[in-house]
Formats: structure tokens, sequence, C-alpha cells
């Protein structure tokens, strides 16, 4: 979907002006002169030093990658060269880097620390380059939270082990140290039990709206691999086990894991196909919770790390309180809130946490009285729970929804993938501020850090995760490692191009939204004015210029700059790209503005009626993701003429409606249909008023793809109106939503 760019970014920025590292370090003091790198150059470690050889060879490893750079590593003496040393003094994490015209230096007191040295060196020589010199400087660095890391999301789409060692791969360079990995959920069962096979022969596997059989799993000796390789680049993984709640699919597997009432004669559960909270929870019988230890036994023994996530979010207690089991084990434990009994079911698991050395990780609804001071809280409603969790003296990780939550957009581009309608661009995350100064400096300690989480309900491919998470993850890793002092949004954008030009020597499928241009298309009588943008434009900065070419023009650093919007003919072909000094930054845009042009919209361009739940879905055959509310399918066109009585056409698509609402699907307007298919509404100034015209959906029916529906002739008012378009149907399911309409002709 994303093709990779054209041409190699390899920008001449001078590291002591501008610097190329991210996340950007410390303290940075600039020299006298150049270190010269080329062939020839010998990387130096101490005889015997297996940290400092791991982080010699990985440099190397990133520079042949990166400039075809291959170097040799040498425990011997030499003039001109590269030393990695153990050096006592510095923090756990951090580093000093000294750069001499004659000597490179790296010194640490950790292997962490030597490996960072090591990412901020390979960023200090412009990527593309087989020689180039690096000016001298001397670098301390240390990060400003210990936690900084990224929430993988495998149990609504499964990736690859491939995916996940590039993951961590791309993590390390950024200087993320976090990965945490979210293996259970409602879709799914990711994580081999050898104890209950059930849980991945069943509980990995679901059947989609389609009717395809969708799934997969990590064998543990997969994630045994994963686990080593990640402990070489320094990354600790977080497994999280999502219990009460999200508990579908191990109830699917072992059915008296639930809390629903046996003599109810409920239909047995399926792994659930349906985004949304789910109301299935794990009971609270001894035997429930002999099997969520065992299963814990053989999780912390995969993952040896000192935390372990519980989840704990979102557990709806309906199952519970209508339950007679659970009920009567309630009364038995003297408990009558269910609040309160999901306190208890937290408390039980973290106490056997707490006796084999694991610190339990939770959301924010575990934040209850009674929570054993070991506990992190994992703050995602907003920040209030982070604040709440230091003043309780318990450790605490920012996690805010919506900043840091990668599933939203990062502009309002049709070329953004599925996922949440909510634009989080790189600036909304580089902006994000961890520090609290509400607290005293003693509670400032229990924040620890700062993650972002991908969360893959609309996001289907490895490829998609990689958009949805580069460059954002750039900036995150700057929020958690460089102290709020030195850090700059437009010297962080000066920072990128390189870092672009490195994602594209490894073949990540990173975003340009922050550079690539957008297009405001305004009809005219004789033909169009077209303005241009993009987040990261700034003339006062110098960092990104916008430059077109009309027709079939080249397209280079020397076309034209745009600089005022373009009134241009029908018919006319504009193709533009950003720039930063003669390389180019970003994709190239390209917009024909035909005749068509001047009837269509598409749903991105049209304004949604309200804001429930707002996503980007993708039906097949749809010239893009369609934005859609959910809650209520309905669009609007501002300001139409209809004083001649226009043909309105639409494109429209059927989605399936696999969406777990709750009371909040009652909201949904439905049932309002003439025919047993529905139809398409068009209502004049509001979508209260009568109706203006009925497009049925009939035609439509039999494809699973974007249909275009037979036109009709709107009546003729007078002036110009706002169109209120929206669905009449006969049920939830199908979900309808508009791709496209034509107005005019």
């Amino acid at each position: 979907m994303h093709a990779a760019l054209a041409l190699a970014l390899g920008l001449a920025l001078t590291p002591a002006a501008r610097g190329t590292v991210i996340p950007n370090p410390a303290e940075v003091a600039p020299g006298m002169g150049v270190f010269s790198v080329d062939q020839t150059t010998s990387v130096q470690v101490p005889r015997g030093d297996r940290d400092a050889d791991a982080a010699a060879r990985y440099l190397i490893q990133l520079w042949t990658r990166t400039n075809n750079l291959s170097l040799r590593v040498i425990t011997g003496s030499a003039a001109h060269a590269i030393t990695f040393r153990h050096r006592g003094g510095f923090a756990p994490e951090g580093y000093g880097l000294e750069v001499t015209p004659q000597r490179i230096t790296v010194s640490a007191s950790t292997a962490a620390g030597l490996f960072y040295g090591a990412v901020t060196l390979w960023q200090l020589l412009p990527p593309g380059t087989e020689t180039g010199r690096i000016p001298a400087q001397t670098i301390h660095d240390a990060p400003a939270y210990a936690w900084r890391g990224l929430m993988l999301d495998s149990a609504r789409h499964f990736q690859s082990p491939a995916f996940v060692h590039s993951m961590i791969d791309w993590m390390a360079w950024h200087k993320l140290n976090i990965l945490q990995w979210h293996l259970t959920d409602d879709q799914a069962w990711r994580l081999e039990i050898r104890k209950y096979p059930r849980l991945t022969s069943v509980g990995a596997w679901r059947v989609d709206p389609g009717g395809a059989r969708y799934g997969g799993f990590y064998t543990q000796d997969e994630v045994r691999e994963i686990v080593r390789f990640a402990a070489t680049r320094h990354v600790h993984i977080v497994p999280e086990i999502e219990m009460p709640g999200h508990a579908t699919a191990a109830i699917a597997a072992y059915p008296a894991l639930g809390a629903r009432n046996s003599s109810t004669g409920a239909a047995p559960l399926a792994v659930s196909a349906s985004w949304g909270v789910h109301t299935h929870l794990f009971n609270l019988e001894p035997e429930t919770f002999a099997f969520l230890q065992s299963v814990l036994a053989e999780v912390m023994e995969l993952f040896p790390g000192p935390y372990l996530h519980i989840g704990g979010d979102e557990a709806v207690k309906d199952e519970w309180n209508a339950s007679p089991e659970v009920q009567a084990r309630a009364r038995l434990l003297g408990i009558h809130d269910p609040d309160a009994l999901q306190t208890y079911f937290t408390q039980r698991i973290g106490r056997y946490l707490a006796a084999h050395a694991r610190r339990m990780v939770g959301w924010d609804e575990i934040l209850r009285p009674g929570l054993q001071k070991t506990a992190v809280v994992m703050s995602w409603h907003g920040v209030d729970g982070a604040h709440a969790a230091a003043l309780a003296g318990n450790d605490t990780i920012l996690a805010p929804w919506p900043i840091l939550y990668f599933d939203n957009r990062q502009s309002m581009l049709p070329t953004e993938p599925p996922g949440r309608l909510k634009v989080v661009s790189l600036q909304d995350v580089y902006d994000f501020e961890p520090r609290d100064a509400a607290l005293s400096e003693e509670q400032r300690h229990h924040v620890l850090g700062v993650q972002a989480n991908l969360w893959t309900e609309h996001i289907q491919t490895e490829a998609r995760v990689q958009w949805m998470a580069l460059p954002r993850a750039a900036a995150l890793a700057e929020v958690g490692w460089t102290a709020q002092g030195r850090r700059r949004w437009q010297d962080f954008v000066g920072r990128l191009a390189p870092m672009f030009a490195r994602y594209r020597a490894f073949g990540l499928n990173y975003s340009d939204s922050v550079f690539a241009p957008s297009a405001t298309i305004s009809r005219k009588p004789d033909g169009f004015t077209i303005s241009l943008s993009n987040q990261a434009q700034s003339d006062a900065a110098g960092l990104s210029d916008i430059r077109y070419a009309l027709g079939g023009g080249d397209l280079s650093a020397q076309s034209a700059r745009y600089e005022a919007p373009l009134n241009v003919p029908v018919g006319t072909s504009i193709r533009a790209a950003a720039f930063i000094g003669a390389d180019q930054a970003s994709r190239t845009g390209v917009w024909r503005l035909d005749a068509e042009a001047a009837l269509r919209r598409d749903s991105h361009e049209l304004e949604l009626c309200s804001d429930g739940v707002g996503l980007l879905l993708e039906p097949p055959g749809a010239n893009a993701p369609l934005a859609i509310d959910i809650m209520n399918p309905c669009w609007i066109d501002r300001s139409v003429d209809v004083s001649k009585g226009p043909r309105f056409v639409a494109a429209v698509a059927p989605l399936p409606f696999n969406y777990e609402l709750g009371l909040d699907t009652a909201k949904i307007r439905v049932g309002d249909a003439r025919t047993a298919e529905g139809e398409l509404e068009i209502h004049i100034d509001g979508c209260d008023t009568p109706t203006l015209a009925v497009l049925p959906l009939a035609p439509a029916t039999a494809s699973k793809q974007a249909t275009t529906l037979p036109g009709q002739q709107l009546p003729r008012l007078p002036g110009v109106h706002d169109l209120c378009l929206r669905f009449a149907r006969p049920k939830l399911d199908p979900l309808w939503a508009l791709d496209w309409i034509e107005i005019g002709g």
C-alpha cells in the first residue's frame, strides 16, 4: 500500500549544529576537527570483554546495512580506531562517547550502556555513505525514564516470530527497552501452554465474519528464541495474560473457567471475531485460580523478567452478578461489591506472583484500596491513574489514550491505513510531557516512564503495524529518554530524514505523514483552487518545502516551491512532495483535477454527522479505507448547489457489524428501512428533515465490495444547502458505509 521512497535522503546535516541522533542525547559538547571513517577503520575491544565485543559487532552490523561499511574487530591496539570499554561512573543505561580526530571511545559501566553508545555512534554517521566524517564531540548520555515501552497486540492479529524479531531490533535503535506483549484476549490465546493444550488448539483460532478460519500461536521454543534475541538488544519482554476479563478465548477452550451459569443452558462460547468490550469473565472457583497459577508458572518460566502484566481492564461484571456460583463464592468471602470482587481476584493473583519474585503490572482499573505496593499501575484512562498511583505509593507507567494509542491515524491523508478515526500526529506524541508538576519529588520517582500501545483490531498486516508505529515510536523514544529541556519539535523533525533512510535500508514500511503533502481543493466556475500543506512545513525553520509540478513535468528540488494556493483550469494534473534541501522527504502526491474531481467527494472529504465510534474500515474494492461512525453511519456534504436539480450518484459498501458495544448497541438507529434491504437517504439542511431523495440498497446487496448505486436526479431548490446522507437499514448487520458521492453533471 505504501511504497518505499525512490530517493535516498542521506542528508549532509551538521551533527554539531542540528544532530542526527534520535533520541537526542542528554549532553553534547562540540570539539575540534573530525574523525574519518572508512573501510580501514578498526573497532577495538578489550580481550575477553563480551559486552564490548557484542556492542562493537552490533555497530558494524548496522553500518554494514546502512552504509555498506564492514569494519573489523580487533583486540590489539590501533592508531586510528573506535574503542569500546567498560568504565565506572555511568548510570545503568548511560554511556559516554568521545570523538577526536584520532579516536572514538565509547565508555559505559554496563552492557546496556555500551550497546546504546554503539547505537548513537551508528547514527552519527549519515546513512548511504561508505566513508564519512564524524565531527569531534563529547557526549554524556542517560535516559530520563527507566521504562520506555511499546505494547504489541498479537491477540487480535497474529504477527510472525520474524516480525517480532524485527520490531525488537528497531526498538533498540530508538533505545526503547520494554516490549509489552499482549498475548491473550477475547479473539485469541496466542501462547503455547503445555499443561493446557486446548488454549491454542481451540483458543488460537477464530472464524472471521467472512467465514475464514484465522489464527496462529507462538510455541514455547519460538518464545524462548524471541526472549533470547531481545536480551541481546537490551529489550525486556513483559507478557500480558488478561484476567479476569478479555477471557473469551480461554473460556472457549475450557468452558468450566467461565462465570456463566451452566443451568441456563447457554451455548458454549466460541473464540470471538468481534471487537469491543466483551462480558465473559473467569469465575472465582478454586479450580480456576489453580488453572491461572499453572498458566502463570509456565509464563514465568518462558519470560524471566521481573514484570508480568495481568490486564485487569474492562471487566464488565454482568456475568458475575448473574451467576449463582459467583454470588455464592462472594458470600463466602464476605464481599458484596462486584468491583471489590475484582480487587480480591487481582490481589490473589498478585500474591502468587510476588511469591515467585514477580511484580504484577495492570491497567489502571486495578488501582483499588488494598493493592499491593509492589504492583505497577499502567495509566490508560488519561494521566489521572498515574497521578493517583504515585500518590498511593505505587509505581506507574503513562500509556494514556488517545495520545499514546498508535491505532489512531497519524493524519487525515487518504493513504492512512485502517484504524481509529482520531488523528494523533507525530507532533502530538512528541509534545506529550510525562512530568507531573503536581507530584512531589519523592512521588515522581514512582513514575517509571512511558509506553505507547499498538492495538491491532484494525491493523491486520505487519506492514501496517510498522506504518502505525514509525516514526511515532521515534517521538516516544525522545519523550522517554530526553529531558524536557533538550526536546524541540523543529529540531526533531530535522533529525527524521536520516532516520527515514535507515528505515528504508532495513525495508521498514514507515509512515511519512509528517512530510506528505495534503491538498484542499475548491471548485470554481472556471477550474479549481488547490491549497497544499503538510504537518512539518515551517518557513522559519527551513525544514520542509513543498515542491510541485504541473502536468507531466519532473518533480525535483528545483521544481516550483509552493507558497500560495494555485488556481488551475479543469484537466490539470499536479504532482507534489516535500523536500529538505535537495532531498525528497515524502512520497509524491498526485492530483488530477478533471471533471470527475469537480463532482466527487469520498468519505474522507465528507463530514461525519457525529463522533461516536469513528473508524477507518476497509471493504474489498473501495478506493481507500472508509471513514465511518459505526454508531451513526451518516455524512454531511456542505454547501451543495442544488438549484439546477443535479444528478446524485453514490458508491456504497456493506461491512460486517462485528462489534461488542454493550448497552450502547441500543442507541444505534435501525429498523427504519422502507424495504427489506434498506436505503441511502438524502436530507437537506439537517438529518431530521423530510427525505429529499432515496437510493435503494438492493443493487449492492449481492456484493461485498463497493458498489455504485443507480443515480437519481435531485429536486431543484434555490441556492446552496447542506446535504445529510444516512442509511436506513432493517438490522445492524451489515453496516453500510459510503465510499464516495458525485453531485452534478
